[in-house]
């Protein structure tokens, strides 16, 4: 569906935008076209990394601002940012020839130095706001996900892919977010996807649960990975599907915070988050 929704971006799109009301609450999802090679090059080496995903929406967006201006945002610069621009962290056979036909293809006159090819990025948002921030704090609460499966009116929905890149044909590296707003909550996914044929598959999640008339937000975030011959007994047809073979991967990192509301008058404690 997402690689549709790529394509379908990349041919006749018209950029649009999507506000919704949710109390005090603005959820805003922009979609703009693919970032033009020239702004892309400028911005590569401005994050000192040799090449950028192939399909990048540098103008896309999902955001979530308060009336007082604090909020959160999703956006494929931020995510890119933590992006190893250093290490190699995955190692493949064809590995250095990937590296060098980018290298002729967009820096030609550059030496093609290690950094992660694979895009993954433990991004979780942007908190947003100048004069007040959520606070982010350690938490042991969880969402509740057999609750978010009860049949409720959905008042929004969006999907807003941030960036995606087919490794050279080995496979797919890709971060989107979508949204759903109900009556009295709203429930985010932030999806890094990754895989690398016949060598691993890697999916980093952010989740984000708000329920109106709370004084925080639950933001909980989970790497998953296995390497291809660990998942011998999963048929390869679900290799393709992040939905579908999230469940067999490993989870190898789980993080709860909460994510607090703050109050106009404390200013002063929220400036120490900038």
């Amino acid at each position: 569906m997402l690689v549709s929704l790529s394509a379908m971006m990349s041919h006749g799109f018209k950029s649009s935008k999507q506000d919704f009301t949710f109390g005090p609450w603005k959820v805003t999802a922009a979609r703009n076209h693919i970032m033009k090679s020239k702004d892309i090059e400028r911005l590569a080496e401005e994050m000192n990394l040799p090449s950028l995903p192939e399909m990048l929406f540098g103008d896309n967006v999902l955001r979530i601002q308060h009336t007082d201006g604090f909020g959160i945002e999703f956006n494929a610069i931020d995510a890119l940012k933590r992006v190893n621009n250093m290490e190699d962290a995955v190692k493949v056979a064809c590995a250095q020839e990937w590296q060098e036909s980018r290298a002729d293809s967009e820096h030609s006159k550059e030496v093609v130095r290690p950094y992660d090819w694979t895009y993954t990025t433990d991004y979780r948002g942007t908190l947003l706001g100048e004069d007040m921030q959520m606070g982010v704090t350690k938490t042991s609460e969880r969402i509740d996900l057999e609750k978010l499966k009860a049949r409720e009116q959905i008042m929004f929905f969006d999907e807003v892919l941030l960036f995606e890149d087919e490794l050279h044909d080995h496979g797919v590296s890709m971060i989107s977010v979508k949204i759903r707003v109900m009556p009295t909550s709203f429930f985010l996914l932030l999806r890094f996807f990754l895989r690398v044929d016949g060598v691993l598959i890697r999916i980093n999640d952010t989740r984000l649960y708000y329920e109106a008339g709370k004084s925080y937000m639950l933001r909980e975030f989970s790497t998953r990975e296995s390497r291809i011959t660990e998942l011998k007994n999963v048929p390869a047809a679900l290799y393709t599907d992040p939905n579908e073979i999230a469940q067999h991967l490993t989870l190898k990192l789980m993080e709860c915070e909460r994510l607090e509301i703050p109050h106009p008058n404390s200013n002063a404690a929220d400036e120490e988050l900038q």
